[in-house]
Formats: C-alpha cells, structure tokens, sequence
C-alpha cells in the first residue's frame, strides 16, 4: 500500500519541532567540537612555546602541560555536546573516576617517577651536565625526562635512576656553583721546621695559577697526630679546575718537602720495655 501524502505531511509536522531541534543540535555541537578543537590546539602550541622564550622553563615539562591542557579543553567541549543532547554527564564522570583511580593505582610507581620528575624539571635542583650525587649513585647528567634521570659515570657508565628515587634523597649538586675550596691535608715529622714547611705549602700554593688568592688560601697546623704535625690548606679554584688542582698540588707540595728537606713521616710506633 502506497502510503498517503496527506499522512506523510502530517508526520513531518508532528516531528518538525523535533528534526529541526536535532538540526540545530548537531550544528551546535560541530560548532562546539572545531572551537574545542582550535582552543586546544592553540593552548597546547602557546604553552609550549613557553620554553623557548624563558631559559628556566624546560621544554619537556611546557609540552607535558601543553598536551594536558589540550586534552582537558577536548574533554570539556565533549560534556557540553553530551549536554546538549540531553545525556546526563554525570554518571560518565564518575565512570571516568573510578576508571581513572584504578588506573592509578595500577601505575602507582610510575605516576610517583612522573610527579617526581615535573618537581624535577619545574625546579631544577640540577641540570643536565652538572655532577650529582643522588639515590646513592653519583655521575654526570645526560638526560632528564619526565621518568628517569640518566646519569654517566666518570668511566663512562650509564646509570638510569628513577625520578621518585632521586626526589626522595638528598641531592648533592657538585657543579651547582662556579666555584669549589679544595681541602688537603699534610703532615711532617715532628722535628721539622713548621715555619719552613708553611713557607714550601704557600709557595706551592701562589705557584699554581689556578688557585685563588681571594680568598685567601688557609694554611694552619690543624692537628697533632700520632707520628706527624698536620698542615690543612684550604685553597679556592674554579669547579672545572677541581680535581687538577688537587692532584697537581699534592704532587707539587710532595716535591716542595722534598727540597727543603722537610719530612713527611710514616706512622710509627714507640715500645717501651722495662726490666723488673
């Protein structure tokens, strides 16, 4: 049977109201959708370009961020186009809840290493290059990214250590300033002249360019050992320049004694023995 054209009309008057409501809903959630979508892109793009105009903001962190504000602004146009279809959003958010607490407490460990490596790169305790001590590992920073901190050792090792771990200790930062205080100590044989192995330990000490005269370097007898009168010197360098100083000027005063005939005494012990 042929349907009638007088009850085709009538069924399309009944429902006009009705097609054109859902017309104008899903003009309204496409117009929803594209803004959402431009806003979240922009808001991603803008953050991220963050880091490339301030030196402190690290490029990795700006671009977690950005990607975080872009899905947030998605998930935001998404409940407002469920919302204009009438769906009630509230039974999905909780759904989302609890999907998104499960999920956590599944990737306990590793969300903590994310927490911990934002912290790390918001406040950056160190950065890459610089010579660390942390989580009981100590080597140089090659990398920092949002999970790990990878680490290379003076031998060239590769340390990969978690971010919650370093968090969580103390962080020793050895290139953190740009210069360092070298500390050594000497001792002489107690019969030496202390005032001539004070002469040869600043003469050692002016000789070498790398140390700095300001502040002044400290030269003092510290302590009276067993066997030996103990000079601690305590001289100013640059960071870089560290570790040369300290092996060059332990060679340095080494030869200086040697010259002036100055001691450096082996540990000794005295037996007295008595005859009843």
């Amino acid at each position: 049977m042929t349907p009638d054209l007088n009850d085709i009309n009538a069924l399309i008057d009944e429902n006009l109201g009705w097609i054109i409501g859902l017309g104008l809903n899903v003009i309204y959630a496409l117009i929803v959708l594209i803004i959402g979508l431009w806003v979240s892109n922009y808001a991603k793009a803008r953050i991220s370009r963050m880091a490339q105009g301030n030196p402190r903001l690290d490029a990795t962190l700006m671009s977690f961020l950005g990607s975080l504000a872009r899905y947030a602004i998605l998930a935001l146009a998404v409940i407002f186009v469920l919302n204009r279809f009438g769906i009630q959003t509230a039974s999905l958010v909780a759904l989302i809840g609890a999907a998104g607490l499960a999920i956590g407490l599944a990737l306990q460990g590793t969300l903590s290493n994310l927490a911990a490596g934002v912290m790390l790169v918001a406040f950056r305790p160190f950065k890459v290059g610089d010579y660390i001590q942390g989580a009981g590992q100590a080597g140089t920073v090659s990398t920092i990214s949002l999970f790990f901190t990878e680490l290379t050792t003076p031998d060239n090792v590769q340390i990969i250590v978690p971010n919650s771990d370093i968090w969580s200790s103390a962080i020793t930062n050895y290139s953190a300033h740009a210069t360092r205080r070298c500390d050594l100590v000497f001792g002489v044989a107690y019969d030496s002249d202390l005032k001539r192995a004070e002469q040869v330990l600043n003469t050692c000490i002016a000789a070498d360019p790398r140390a700095k005269l300001d502040p002044e370097p400290f030269v003092k007898v510290t302590n009276l050992g067993d066997s030996s009168v103990d000079f601690t010197i305590r001289v100013w360098c640059d960071a870089s320049d560290y570790w040369d100083l300290k092996f060059d000027l332990t060679r340095a005063v080494k030869h200086g004694f040697d010259d002036a005939g100055i001691d450096i005494p082996f540990p000794t012990q005295t037996l007295i023995q008595t005859s009843k």
